[in-house]
């Protein structure tokens, strides 16, 4: 199960998520002494409120702009808040409008377009950030970013990655190399730095914390050649330690228990992700229903998360295909689209698993033709990496489903 739809984007942006957002302490027990999770997000909703207000009575003082993108790329990742997507489109539009000669607009745009996998149209921002003034060590890691997220020149992306978490050597330098680490099937090497990373934070804010376990999380229950599910299961209950709003973690760990048959714990952990909307909480939960025999209120849940998929598609489609198109593939019930999704979403970011999606959704309905030559551009382009090596795709045979690799998550 992969992380949900827009949040992988954002595990590109952390040194500009968690700088300055200004969490009060409120200090609990835990592996690290951070704030309280749930004061942390009350003082998440408080600084948002007051960004927003900052930036309507006064524009750009205070660096309001700044920090609303901030705090509005946290909502989404750790909260699941689906209107965020749309205030940050709105905050885009304001910018231009009010100072569309300014460098930052563009820096800006480039940052909230690239979150919502708008890729060519960030670059083109940071092309106009870069005329007007903005310097490179601004708009590099937008630039590195996006590089990551498409999976295009990451021989280059790796080896500045390394060069930045060496010479600056933070949590915001660290998790970033980690990420590409993992994608590249690099994943032991993945892990120590996930682990270096937790050793040596020392701020208050448990928002990177629990991204650390949360992706720790996903390393050995799904990447991994042999995952260990109890092991990411502790990984994912110290996410929610540090957060126990992670709408993302609660998904995950609500999957681990549900295949113990700890039904009743799934379906706590996914209610309220579910009651605000988050189309993932409502799929899991549907199947948690049916599971129980719950027939009538898993088809009322799958019917809202069918519902929010679609809302999310008609205004963002290239942050959300991925995760809609495994949706369609699965209980919603409708391969063709799954495949034309997947189909965007892989020209969109020609990385393995949208090759694996688009391959499997092409499979699924027949086209043999189409899967085939998917097939082989992705052995063209990834077949030399070590992840490519332990996926689904590396024994597919030409056409035919995927004969799945014992040692693939």
């Amino acid at each position: 199960m992969p992380a949900h739809a827009i949040r992988p984007i954002a595990l590109f942006f952390l040194g500009l998520l968690f700088s300055g957002i200004g969490i009060a302490p409120g200090v609990r027990a835990s592996t690290l002494q951070t704030t309280s999770g749930d004061i942390a997000v009350s003082n998440l909703e408080s600084s948002l409120r007051a960004a927003w207000s900052d930036y309507l009575r006064f524009a750009r003082k205070n660096g309001a702009p700044g920090r609303i993108v901030q705090i509005e790329q946290l909502k989404a990742q750790f909260l699941g808040d689906m209107e965020s997507p749309d205030r940050l489109d709105h905050l885009a539009a304001e910018l231009r409008r009010r100072e569309p000669e300014a460098g930052e607009t563009y820096l800006l745009s480039a940052r909230i377009a690239a979150y919502l996998h708008r890729f060519e149209e960030a670059e083109a921002d940071l092309r106009q950030a870069g005329r007007r003034g903005v310097r490179a060590s601004m708009t590099e890691p937008v630039r590195l970013s996006i590089q990551q997220a498409t999976g295009k020149g990451l021989a280059e992306v790796l080896a500045v990655r390394r060069r930045r978490a060496q010479t600056i050597s933070s949590i915001d330098e660290l998790l970033p190399l980690a990420a590409l680490l993992v994608d590249l099937g690099e994943y032991e090497e993945a892990d120590r730095l996930y682990a270096r990373a937790l050793a040596q934070y020392r701020d208050v804010s448990p928002f990177p914390p629990a991204w650390v376990c949360f992706q720790r999380g996903v390393l050995w229950g799904e990447r991994m050649p042999a995952p260990q599910p109890d092991r990411a299961r502790r990984y994912y209950e110290m996410a929610l330690a540090y957060l126990p709003a992670y709408v993302p973690a609660r998904v995950h760990l609500a999957e681990l228990y549900a295949r113990r048959g700890a039904l009743a714990r799934a379906e706590a952990l996914l209610t309220p992700g579910a009651r605000r909307g988050d189309p993932e909480s409502r799929w899991r939960l549907a199947q948690v229903l049916k599971e129980q025999g719950r027939a009538r209120e898993a088809q009322e849940q799958l019917l809202g998360a069918r519902a929010s998929y679609d809302r999310l598609l008609a205004r963002h489609e290239l942050a959300f295909a991925d995760h809609a198109a495994e949706f369609y593939l699965g209980d919603g019930n409708d391969a063709l689209r799954a495949l034309s999704l997947a189909r965007r979403n892989l020209a969109n970011r020609p990385t393995l698993r949208a090759f694996e999606l688009a391959h499997e959704a092409a499979v699924r309905v027949g086209e043999r033709r189409l899967a085939a030559s998917l097939l082989a551009e992705a052995r063209a382009r990834l077949g030399n990496t070590k992840a490519f090596q332990v996926s689904t795709l590396a024994r597919a045979r030409t056409g035919h489903p995927a004969e799945k690799n014992p040692h693939a998550p």
